[in-house]
């Protein structure tokens, strides 16, 4: 009786936790920019350099690396044109460096779905406790 009320119960907590979380989740979809990369990268010959490119043209489409950007007073135009004229080492220097720097991407998304699991779980466990007494009871 206890494992049949558990599944009654737990089924649909689970179900309506993952509509919810999907809900929020899809509410508030990541912005993207495009961005045109330097007339340079076609003529690339060197994939390594075409691939720091894309990552140093994906950093430089952050909302808060273009307002920086613009309040030093840098035009995208002006930030191609600086881009263009680094050597191959100082392209791959400048993207794992960017690599490293750039903080949260994946990681508030992974933290925040861990503070839900964590939030479900102790729903359930509330739950499941709030089932007991009312059986001992």
């Amino acid at each position: 009786m206890k494992m049949l009320l558990r599944t009654t119960v737990f089924t649909p907590v689970m179900i309506w936790t993952l509509v919810v979380t999907t809900f929020v989740l899809g509410w508030f979809p990541p912005e993207g920019r495009a961005m045109l990369a330097p007339a340079t990268s076609a003529s690339v010959s060197d994939p390594g350099r075409a691939e720091d490119l894309q990552s140093i043209q994906r950093v430089l489409e952050n909302k808060l690396v273009q307002q920086r950007l613009e309040d030093l007073g840098l035009t995208p135009e002006e930030v191609n044109a600086k881009l263009s004229g680094l050597s191959d080492a100082q392209l791959h220097q400048m993207a794992a460096q960017l690599d490293a720097l750039m903080p949260g991407g994946e990681l508030g998304l992974i933290i925040a779905l861990l503070v839900i699991a964590i939030l479900v779980v102790i729903f359930i466990y509330l739950l499941d406790r709030r089932i007991e007494i009312k059986k001992n009871s």
